[in-house]
């Protein structure tokens, strides 16, 4: 996969220890489609990533908004692409809230990233733009990503029947929610 890096270096906007947080950008086309190419079957029925270069121009012209926020993921040694996470339908005033969305490419599954990049985001989320709560949708059956959320402090607040259709199906999902007083709490003590 490192072989498709772009060519102009990528600005960290949250800079992590194995891993940062860039602003997805049109010079990362080629790397982040090929590798959620790669990952299709590792995706399927879970997230749909773009594969298309229509997808991917549709992604940019939603992370314009001011209410979505989208990160490439990539490696701090080699600036390698490993997955996304983005905040959307930042919501404002009474509310200050996101959802949270992540996908991690294949290859780079079970290593540590995506938990690092969670880390990040959370920061961002509640310490950058002063948001006070944090939504993740997940379905029942993603063992793995209900794992990583409960890891970083979310709780799980309910169950949405058929909430989000994702290749071709509605499918059911579970609310996992963390808000900035719990994320300061647990931050202060992992820091002790």
């Amino acid at each position: 996969m490192g072989k498709l890096r772009s060519k102009q270096p990528r600005k960290a906007e949250v800079l992590g220890k194995r891993v940062y947080l860039a602003l997805l950008k049109a010079g990362d086309a080629e790397e982040f489609m090929a590798l959620n190419r790669a990952s299709r079957r590792f995706h399927r029925g879970l997230a749909s990533p773009p594969v298309r270069p229509e997808q991917l121009r549709a992604q940019l012209v939603r992370s314009r908004r001011s209410e979505t926020v989208c990160f490439v993921i990539c490696r701090v040694d080699d600036g390698a692409i490993v997955g996304a996470i983005n905040l959307s339908q930042i919501f404002r005033g009474g509310f200050q809230s996101a959802y949270l969305g992540y996908h991690i490419g294949a290859p780079f599954a079970g290593q540590g990233y995506m938990t690092e990049a969670l880390e990040l985001v959370l920061k961002y989320g509640f310490d950058k733009l002063r948001l006070h709560r944090l939504e993740a949708n997940i379905q029942p059956s993603n063992r793995a990503s209900i794992a990583l959320v409960k890891r970083a402090g979310f709780v799980r607040e309910g169950f949405s029947r058929r909430y989000l259709k994702i290749g071709g199906r509605w499918r059911d999902h579970e609310r996992w929610a963390i808000i900035a007083e719990d994320w300061k709490e647990r931050a202060s003590r992992t820091t002790r």
